[in-house]
């Protein structure tokens, strides 16, 4: 008799057998290099022979037993960097390795890089080492019960007392208590605080960060006059680990010092010196949004890596030749789910090694004092953050359905993944009001071009020379090419393995809703730019931006790609699909302003975009040999992945099965409920009935 259990390992191996490269080579490249690749490999076999860090019982535990155990595996970690001497580089990849969120997270990627990069020299000689080592713990408290994205509106004051030289911090109403500020219920000894400073006199002179004791540093209670505590469970149990919390404060005094102001200061007598760029204050919001691409990207990752390596072993629906079930993932329905979500993980962690690079040479120029690239980078990361984010929350949701019923379970492994990425969509800037800052961006960018053009003869190294890497495409917009259809390309079937064209379909679609977009403002001048226009316009338009945008760096990934022989093909393969695929979500803005009909219009055919669908699946088809190659290229261990359904070698059935023999409430035969409960409730039923069994 045929056992599907033992065809799945048979069906891993063969499907492993038809990759057409050397996996090590990609992993090598995805992992930026042979020696990270190892000293990740390294790090994660250490942790994963640790029993701390055990994943056994975690489904079964309470919210407070998570944030126990969280708390656990952070101090295991820095005790085993003492023992193992890791560098910083290498204390971020253990952290990293391990699959859920901990409360230490906000601390490294927000508290003490915000720190670092605003405090004052005074400030930073006495608490850098302590911050770097650990002896404070820290916490970045911004948003509030009433307020979030909308930093100027936020309503905790720092007022400024000059006869004691002192900031008095406090929050006037209910709706003023921090909100959600992670690892504040619990564990922080120390925070920055995000607040209207007021000078003396009143005046208000809008949000600032200055730094505050939170808990006593001998036994960790809450320091007079401040009100701390966690603000309870997330949705889908998500986050559990983290101690996201709240707090007030009632006229806290804090020395002058204290203002995070190496940029902006205020003097003994009051007076306010003010920074040399006004948004010099969002570079901690920046460098976490930085820093969300390429987290993405490896979060999509052990998605697609799960849903590939399940729908490879899963055999559902009709027969084949040999007389089995077909293979889920050869079902075309599966891979063209599945492979464009490859095709974003791969895009998204190179892209953003490019972004966190680009924010690397702004913080060093901030540091000498160059503001130039800030707006640039601001805009950028803010799109970016928001169709890294969405695609990401799409993508686990889209390979969690491909596995079907199973899916569902705690054991497919990518439950607890959404429950803890979906919020991604809403921290560090909710994602439709980052739109806005996105289409401010381009509008302002636009109308300084036109400005600069008009009138004028400018070559190509001019016009280049005039716009950033994100308003490339305005380019198109040139007086002599608006009105001149030729400069659309036309694609043809066979030309679909042309990125130029494809990325230049999408950077004229960026620049005719830009145009469009401008001229409903300019029609419109009373009314703000999300509502001059219809509903969606402003996040089309930032769609459509950075689309164009990420299309553009897409092209430069598969000129520079450097990788080889059929490594390189594959990867490239990817590339491509990301951009076909792009193009096909932005068919609307495509129809609407007929770049698609001119560009793509065939005799005798009524669907245009029937040639881009085409050469979708062709491209899929392709790269379906290759897709479990692809993923094992990421170097998940099970460890890592704690997935049944996502096992090395396949055995799904066999892992399903093992799993679900840990549940608590299989320890007994007969449930404890039975007596309380269940026998009550037949006794019932049968004496309503008049009979018994």
């Amino acid at each position: 008799m045929h056992d599907p259990s033992k065809q799945n390992a048979v069906d891993m191996v063969n499907a492993r057998s038809k990759t057409s490269f050397d996996v090590s080579a990609v992993r090598n490249f995805l992992r930026n290099g042979d020696a990270n690749w190892e000293r990740h490999s390294r790090l994660v076999q250490i942790l994963a022979e640790d029993p701390v860090f055990d994943k056994s019982r975690r489904d079964f535990i309470t919210r407070e037993e998570r944030y126990y155990r969280g708390q656990r595996m952070i101090n295991r970690i820095f005790e085993l960097q003492e023992k193992h001497q890791w560098t910083s580089e290498e204390l971020n990849m253990a952290i990293s390795a391990v699959d859920e969120a901990l409360p230490i997270a906000l601390h490294l990627v927000a508290f003490e890089p915000v720190f670092r990069m605003q405090a004052s020299p005074e400030l930073l000689t006495k608490y850098d080492a302590l911050i770097a080592t650990r002896g404070i713990l820290g916490c970045y408290l911004q948003t509030e019960l009433a307020h979030g994205t909308n930093v100027g509106s936020l309503e905790t004051t720092a007022t400024y007392i000059s006869e004691t030289q002192e900031f008095e911090i406090h929050s006037p109403t209910l709706t003023s208590s921090k909100w959600w500020i992670g690892a504040l219920g619990k564990t922080a000894t120390h925070g920055v605080v995000q607040a209207k400073l007021i000078l003396p006199g009143g005046k208000d002179i809008g949000p600032h960060l200055f730094f505050l004791q939170l808990r006593s540093m001998d036994d960790h209670k809450v320091l007079p006059g401040i009100t701390i505590g966690d603000i309870g469970p997330k949705v889908m149990m998500g986050y559990p680990a983290p101690d996201n919390g709240f707090a007030r404060f009632d006229h806290v005094r804090i020395p002058k010092g204290n203002m995070l102001s190496k940029f902006a200061q205020v003097t003994k007598e009051g007076k306010y010196v003010r920074p040399p760029h006004a948004k010099l204050s969002y570079g901690g919001m920046m460098y976490i949004r930085s820093s969300m691409v390429t987290g993405a990207g490896w979060t999509i990752s052990r998605a697609a890596t799960i849903a590939m390596r399940y729908t490879t072993v899963r055999r559902q629906g009709e027969r084949g030749p040999d007389g089995l079930e077909i293979q889920v993932i050869n079902y075309p329905s599966t891979y063209y789910r599945l492979l464009p979500i490859l095709a974003h993980a791969y895009v998204f962690i190179e892209l953003g090694r490019s972004v966190s690079q680009a924010f690397a040479s702004l913080s060093a120029r901030l540091a000498q004092g160059d503001t130039s690239l800030l707006a640039e980078m601001h805009a950028t990361t803010s799109g970016l953050k928001v169709l890294a984010t969405t695609t990401g929350i799409a993508d686990i949701e889209v390979a969690r359905r491909s596995m079907g019923g199973h899916g569902y379970s705690v054991f497919s492994g990518l439950g607890h993944v959404y429950a803890d990425y979906v919020p991604s969509a809403t921290y560090e800037g909710d994602n439709f009001a980052l739109d806005q800052q996105v289409v401010r961006g381009a509008l302002k960018s636009l109308k300084a071009f036109l400005s600069l053009v008009s009138g004028r003869s400018l070559s190509p190294d001019a016009v280049s020379a005039a716009l950033s890497p994100s308003t490339a495409y305005l380019r198109l917009l040139l007086p002599a090419l608006p009105s001149n259809p030729s400069a659309i390309p036309k694609i043809t079937e066979s030309r679909w393995e042309n990125p130029t064209d494809v990325i230049l379909l999408l950077e004229w679609r960026a620049a005719l809703v830009v145009q469009a977009l401008a001229k409903e403002v300019e029609a419109h001048p009373s009314e703000s730019v999300s509502g001059s226009v219809d509903a969606g316009a402003v996040q089309r338009a930032a769609r459509a931006i950075t689309d164009a945008f990420v299309a553009a760096r897409v092209g430069t990934m598969i000129q520079e790609c450097p990788l080889q022989g059929e490594a390189g093909k594959a990867v490239k393969g990817l590339y491509m699909l990301y951009l076909l695929t792009s193009l096909e979500s932005g068919l609307v803005d495509l129809l609407s302003f007929g770049i698609v009909t001119s560009a793509l219009q065939q005799p005798g055919t009524q669907d245009v975009t029937l040639g881009l669908r085409h050469a979708i699946k062709a491209l899929c088809e392709v790269l379906l040999p290759n897709a479990i190659g692809l993923t094992d290229a990421f170097g998940f261990t099970d460890w890592e992945l704690h997935s049944a359904l996502g096992v090395s070698d396949g055995r799904v059935y066999e892992a399903l099965w093992a799993a679900a023999q840990r549940e608590p409430l299989n320890a007994h035969e007969v449930t404890p409920a039975y007596e309380e409960s269940i026998k009550p409730i037949l006794q019932r039923g049968q004496r309503l009935a008049g009979a018994k069994l």
